[in-house]
């Protein structure tokens, strides 16, 4: 009999073509969505589980897969995974940390230079017959180069980020709980300074930090006051990191200049009034959408199965490999 690998949820056939063509010889890939009655149904012999983390996977979960040996997500976010019932059921979990780090790197900076530019309102401007609306003094656009940028959270997508924004000629400070050695920041070229420190001095806040009880509403109202009125914040790491209410009230206030969300706190909804907002990018969750990356976390998720089921060890990636012992 097959092993069994439930995957949820049902993504779109082009993804799951690719993902049946990853999975070895001797297993069974069941699709289906969490909260359904498939799901329950596929649970009691399943032995792998990979999809994205949900509220859904908790203690009953685990309850009605006891033969489950390995989670993997295919997202690197697990804030919305119960990982201490997890780890009470002795099964590990495997985040894809890492596998996006390019490409959410590269977003980043597309949004910094989108929002400087002004790219959506000229873009909008320019399908709509208008050219050239306004001019220089209402509506000025910038350059990165000299900017400093303001970087929380220097984990790996932080690093990444850092080395690209280097190219554009960027003074590039960071706040991280865990500091670098001088030798490190040296090598990457980034100086460290405390948390308040960064958001009054930054032209521009990128946010790279995981989501936990510390960083929800990292950036507040308060937060928000302590930056400069020319600067930028941009998030493409947790929405509920960034109170959204409190960043529409600074930008219709002209407390900062602008924002770039890739990210929001209850997707797919959105804080109404930053919609209607010329200084705001907002982006659908796809920071991490290249098909560089999606090939990246089938290699990895295949890395995890061969590792837990095929020789008996736990995965590299996973974040709680006690669970396993």
């Amino acid at each position: 009999m097959a092993s069994k690998i439930v995957f949820s949820p049902k993504l779109p056939a082009a993804l799951l073509d690719t993902a049946r063509g990853l999975v070895p010889a001797g297993f069974e890939m069941v699709v289906v969505d969490a909260g359904t009655p498939e799901f329950t149904a596929a649970l009691p012999d399943a032995q792998y589980y990979v999809g994205f983390p949900r509220a859904e996977l908790n203690s009953e979960f685990f309850k009605a897969a006891p033969g489950l040996k390995l989670i993997q997500l295919i997202s690197a976010g697990y804030d919305r995974l119960d990982v201490d019932a997890a780890r009470r059921a002795g099964v590990p979990v495997a985040n894809n940390g890492g596998s996006n780090s390019v490409a959410v790197a590269e977003h980043t900076l597309m949004l910094m230079l989108a929002v400087y530019r002004k790219l959506s309102w000229h873009h909008a401007n320019v399908v709509t017959g208008k050219w050239r609306v306004g001019d220089f003094s209402s509506h000025r656009l910038y350059e990165l180069e000299g900017k400093t940028l303001g970087i929380v959270g220097l984990g790996t997508i932080g690093k990444k980020v850092v080395r690209r924004a280097a190219a554009f000629g960027v003074r590039i400070q960071y706040y991280d709980i865990a500091r670098l050695t001088e030798e490190a920041e040296d090598a990457l070229g980034v100086r460290f300074v405390l948390f308040p420190e960064l958001l009054r001095t930054a032209d521009v806040v990128s946010l790279h930090v995981p989501l936990s009880e510390e960083t929800r509403h990292l950036i507040d109202a308060r937060a928000l006051a302590l930056m400069k009125p020319t600067a930028l914040l941009v998030n493409t790491s947790r929405g509920p990191i960034v109170d959204e209410a409190a960043l529409a009230e600074a930008l219709e206030r002209d407390r900062i200049a602008g924002a770039a969300l890739d990210v929001f706190a209850r997707e797919p909804e959105v804080e109404k009034r930053l919609l209607s907002l010329e200084n705001v990018v907002l982006t659908p969750h796809l920071g991490s959408a290249t098909l560089e990356t999606r090939e990246a976390m089938g290699m990895l998720c295949v890395e995890a199965l061969r590792a837990v089921l095929l020789e008996g060890r736990v995965a590299a990636n996973a974040l709680n490999p006690e669970a396993a012992l």
